[in-house]
């Protein structure tokens, strides 16, 4: 993909492991600030939750435009890829408490 944009592959390296670095630290501090009791998991619930909210509307915002640029095939297919996705997550969840594995 970076040929295609005409990007040295150096610096797409180096924005991946950037990027993986951000993440690692970002998680870690979400896991010492959840490690405090009580006020730790709401105030990594009150951080986390409106972070979800805005990467699901932009997802939908994302797949207006595409739609609308005559990709709703695509948009189809990416749907039906994630609520197969999700199913099989609930199913394993479900299976996995009703045969615990010991």
């Amino acid at each position: 993909m970076a040929l295609v944009f005409g990007i040295d592959k150096k610096i797409v390296v180096l924005a991946t492991v950037l990027l993986g670095l951000f993440t690692q630290v970002f998680s870690g501090l979400g896991a010492l600030i959840a490690m405090i009791p009580w006020i730790g998991p709401l105030i990594i619930k009150v951080l986390t939750i409106p972070f979800f909210w805005i990467l699901n509307a932009l997802g939908y915002f994302v797949s207006v435009v595409a739609i609308k640029k005559g990709y709703s095939r695509e948009v189809l297919n990416s749907r039906t890829l994630t609520i197969a996705l999700l199913i099989g997550i609930v199913i394993g969840y479900i299976l996995g408490h009703v045969f615990p594995m010991r």
